[in-house]
């Protein structure tokens, strides 16, 4: 009586314990990605590119193994990666001032590409904070406005925050960040305008001090 009851549930076994199995692979594989994605950031803003796009590398490949392993119903474990990797690989992108590589030519999913694609304009703040530092605000607009536009372009999206979870929450962060960039070089425009007139001040009390003595 319980022979196909029996079977089915060998069957049923069976699959899951596949399931299980390479959800276990993906879980530990992704993770090794995710960290992967990180040191490529990192090394990014440290001005070490070579390295940077070794460690991106080595985590699409990751991500590829592991992109066939979830199949079609495993998929979903690959999403955090996948955001680490497009917001790592933009980022280098845009380090170079190439085209930043579409969802496509990436081999993302649509959820990974537009969360990478907001994570990647708090790096660009951390880019236009270290520019600031170095170089002033002469060289910080053209990445302001590219964050600024990344956010107004993703933005319509934001009706979709029920299919894509935690979207809204990131865009509103993104849109803190815009703004407090925004603050940043107003102020430090500001602050090297206020030097130069009081540096320009400087030069005529000394020049009508030097004219006393002819």
């Amino acid at each position: 009586m319980l022979s196909n009851v029996q079977s089915d549930v060998e069957k049923i076994n069976k699959k899951f314990k596949d399931i299980e199995e390479r959800r276990n692979a993906i879980i530990k594989g992704t993770r090794d990605a995710t960290i992967l994605c990180s040191k490529a950031i990192v090394s990014l803003h440290s001005h070490k590119k070579k390295e940077s796009i070794e460690y991106i590398e080595k985590a699409k490949k990751l991500l590829q193994e592991f992109k066939a392993l979830g199949k079609d119903d495993l998929q979903k474990y690959l999403y955090i990666a996948e955001q680490e990797y497009v917001e790592a690989f933009c980022l280098f992108s845009i380090s170079e001032n190439s085209v930043i590589p579409g969802m496509k030519s990436l081999d993302v999913s649509d959820i990974s590409y537009v969360m990478g694609l907001l994570d990647c304009i708090g790096e660009i703040k951390r880019m236009i904070i270290d520019k600031i530092r170095a170089e002033g605000t002469s060289k910080v607009n053209t990445l302001f406005e590219l964050m600024d536009k990344i956010y107004g372009i993703i933005y319509p999206l934001a009706v979709y925050d029920n299919l894509m979870p935690g979207l809204r929450k990131k865009l509103d962060v993104s849109r803190i960040l815009i703004e407090n960039v925004r603050a940043i070089i107003t102020e430090e425009q500001r602050r090297t305008r206020m030097i130069d007139i009081i540096e320009e001040f400087e030069k005529k009390i000394m020049a009508n001090e030097n004219s006393k003595f002819r």
